[in-house]
């Protein structure tokens, strides 16, 4: 990881607390915008990352009518089943595929799982609105910031 894809995390953590704090809702955890801003360049990646955490959102929803899911419980699942769906994507469904310019992938191993909790917690349309938001105004501030 560069040094520029540390500055471009960092700045997705202060908007991400701006975010919380001034507007009332999570871009789908703290690191969350930092981690799709890094990824904006691969636009797939971006979707296909939210795809896996709207899955990841109905398995357990499903599972919690047929078990006891609150808490830190809930909070595991999401992270695990999201950390398993885009580990299954990169090493046995898809490996090495690429559409076009594009590869297909995962941003990060625990985004998917911090975007289904939110989800859960504040709503889908709400948490993939505030995601995006974040991740271009993410972007944006670290091209001004650092340069094309």
């Amino acid at each position: 990881m560069s040094e520029a894809d540390i500055i471009v995390i960092g700045i997705g953590l202060v908007l991400s607390l701006f975010f919380s704090e001034f507007l009332g809702v999570a871009p789908g955890g703290i690191i969350v915008p930092g981690y799709l801003a890094l990824g904006l360049q691969d636009p797939l990646a971006v979707a296909i990352t939210l795809g896996i955490a709207g899955i990841t959102f109905f398995i357990v929803r499903a599972l919690a009518t047929v078990t006891i899911l609150y808490g830190r419980r809930r909070t595991v699942l999401m992270i695990l089943i999201g950390f398993l769906l885009g580990t299954l994507l990169r090493a046995q469904i898809v490996p090495g595929v690429h559409l076009g310019p594009f590869a297909v992938d995962v941003v990060g191993y625990i985004v998917p799982g911090l975007i289904a909790i939110w989800m859960d917690r504040q709503g889908t349309v709400v948490t993939v609105t505030a995601a995006l938001t974040a991740t271009i105004a993410t972007r944006l501030s670290a091209i001004l910031l650092l340069g094309a």
